[in-house]
């Protein structure tokens, strides 16, 4: 009898491992809300379930009306902390902590599968370092508050964007860096091990590639490569894609400290559909072959892993549902979405992995996949507003060597003597001396980029050549 019994033990273990790892390979999508013309939290969740066949979904606070929304679905959740409070969640006595869940995550269990509960966004990549020290003790304290509440089995995690890095490349060097390795790192990774739960990753092939395309080829960024490898001359391991070696280097960062078991959680990943002019391969072909491999990857039975992990279970969500309009920062930023806002695919794709892609439609050639070779002006948006105008305006003028003397009366850019016109030369001015100092074309939405050259007579504008 005590044989049979523990026969079925195992059998209910390893059916569970099973139907855990069969989840777990399925592919998610983060939900941004950075857009005023977005479809409402329930017109969002059936576009999840059924334009994408999502079974998982990321959201970047703890939304009452999404999370409403997600009720009574098989979608399971990843909610997070807001940056903004974790050093007060961190010093301040453990009932803060604990009616932050009582808030935010138990009145919607459990009718709203919360799975994942991630302390801030990408906090050792911002500026402030205030919050470095007290990222960990606030993962300490929300994972407490949740075993005190009867919610231990919500893991607890915090995504890391790939700078956490300071060598990534060959993998087998993979390294966090020296400011964060033993003073975050090593206290984080201890505490993720403990409890079982994952690291999670930014990882975006796009970002290394449009940065060194020379050096990097496209198809082995877009995991469309048939014959470029590249093998790790300290391991031997033989990589296909950009992607891989990726992960593998946190890996390798993660074995250094002592970890080399703590499962990779693909916080984000994705390529942008569009952008700027000054953004290469930024375009709806790349964007889909991009997402497309990754979900073909991710689902596959059994699972693929990578050179360093064959065969282990890389849970994802691909970023993002929708085209955010309001995201700040390049183009790029505000095309990453699967879905326009109203509700329509950018291109097709199945998050589940099961549709053949020969019945996706054609898609479009891209035609910015090498530098754009032209000049490229800085001007103000149609619908910029006349007070912040006049705001990014000054601001412009009050950078850089000279950059608005043109425009002062008397000189040749002087007229017209409109608010527009002298937004267009400050904003080119200022983006002619910044850009390869970071400097972007952007002004909070009240600037974009322009091949139409906006010079008149004898008034010359400044320009960018790529």
């Amino acid at each position: 009898m005590g044989l049979v019994v523990a026969h079925l033990l195992l059998a209910s273990v390893m059916f569970f491992s099973f139907a855990s790892a069969e989840m777990s390979s399925k592919v998610g999508v983060c939900y941004g809300q950075l857009g005023n013309n977005l479809p409402s939290p329930q017109e969002s969740v059936k576009l999840m379930i059924k334009s994408l066949k999502a079974t998982r979904v990321k959201i970047y606070d703890a939304n009452p009306k999404i999370l409403k929304a997600l009720k009574n679905t098989d979608i399971q959740v990843s909610i997070m902390v807001p940056n903004e409070i974790i050093n007060n969640i961190s010093l301040s006595s453990q009932s803060l902590s604990d009616q932050w869940v009582r808030t935010n995550v138990l009145p919607y269990l459990p009718g709203t599968k919360i799975r994942y509960l991630l302390v801030g966004n990408e906090i050792l990549s911002i500026p402030d370092k205030s919050i470095w020290p007290n990222l960990v003790p606030a993962m300490r304290k929300i994972r407490k508050s949740l075993k005190t509440l009867g919610a231990r089995k919500i893991k607890v995690g915090t995504p890391s964007a790939m700078d956490v890095l300071q060598s990534s490349f060959p993998p087998s060097n993979g390294t966090f860096r020296s400011d964060i390795s033993e003073s975050v790192m090593r206290p984080m990774l201890h505490f993720l091990n403990r409890t079982k739960s994952f690291f999670f990753v930014d990882a975006y092939t796009f970002f290394p590639w449009s940065s060194d395309p020379k050096n990097i080829h496209l198809d082995y960024a877009l995991l469309e490569s048939t014959n470029i490898t590249y093998t790790d001359p300290v391991t031997k391991l033989t990589y296909t894609n950009l992607f891989d070696q990726m992960l593998d280097a946190v890996v390798f960062a993660m074995k250094r400290l002592g970890y080399p078991d703590i499962r990779i959680f693909i916080a984000e990943t994705g390529w942008p559909n569009g952008g700027d002019y000054d953004q290469i391969g930024a375009n709806i072909y790349n964007a889909a072959t991009y997402n497309r491999n990754i979900v073909k990857k991710l689902t596959a039975k059994p699972a693929i892993g990578t050179p360093a992990r064959p065969g282990w279970v890389l849970p994802s969500f691909i970023f993002a549902l929708y085209n955010e309009n309001q995201k700040p920062g390049p183009g790029t930023e505000r095309h990453f979405g699967l879905l326009y806002p109203n509700g329509s695919h950018v291109y097709e794709i199945d998050l589940s992995g099961n549709a053949p892609e020969k019945e996706y439609e054609p898609l479009p050639k891209p035609t910015n996949n090498e530098p754009y070779k032209g000049k490229i002006w800085c001007v103000a948006a149609k619908v910029a507003n006349t007070t912040a105008l006049s705001s990014a305006l000054s601001y412009a003028c009050s950078q850089g060597n000279k950059t608005c003397d043109p425009i002062q009366p008397g000189k040749p850019c002087s007229k017209p003597d409109s608010l527009v016109w002298k937004a267009n030369y400050a904003f080119s001015s200022y983006w002619s001396q910044f850009r390869k100092l970071g400097g972007t074309c952007y002004f909070n939405g009240l600037a974009a980029q322009s091949i139409k050259d906006p010079s008149h007579g004898s008034c010359k504008f400044p320009s960018v050549t790529l």
